[in-house]
């Protein structure tokens, strides 16, 4: 049995918490995941936002299965704390389809217009 505890979620923002977080979304393949413990696992959970706080903390939005069952739920994580673990960093789509002529996704380059 690990001695790693379990991913703890933190509270969505309100306005009394004083400013709002600056919010960065990645969307498509070329999010990054982390590895969230839940149930005493680690699941794989891609990056929806990272919210920056005025007080310098940062949290982290992520689609997650919690129990294995495959049924996905979205929660919000402060960074860092033991129950993280970065999967993978963002991928960069545009180098992609400049060095291969595709993208992860298999999606060939557009056609240049004239």
């Amino acid at each position: 049995m690990s001695g790693i505890p379990d991913a703890v979620p933190r509270r969505p923002w309100r306005p009394e918490h004083g400013p709002e977080p600056t919010v960065r979304c990645w969307h498509g393949a070329g999010r990054p995941a982390l590895l969230v413990r839940s149930a005493g696992k680690w699941r794989y959970a891609p990056v929806h936002a990272r919210q920056d706080y005025a007080d310098g903390s940062v949290a982290y939005q992520v689609s997650v299965d919690l129990l294995g069952d495959t049924t996905a739920t979205h929660q919000l994580y402060t960074w860092p704390q033991p129950g993280l673990r970065v999967a993978h960093g963002p991928r960069d789509i545009d180098a992609d389809r400049q060095r291969w002529g595709t993208d992860i996704t298999g999606q060939p380059k557009a056609p240049r217009r004239r």
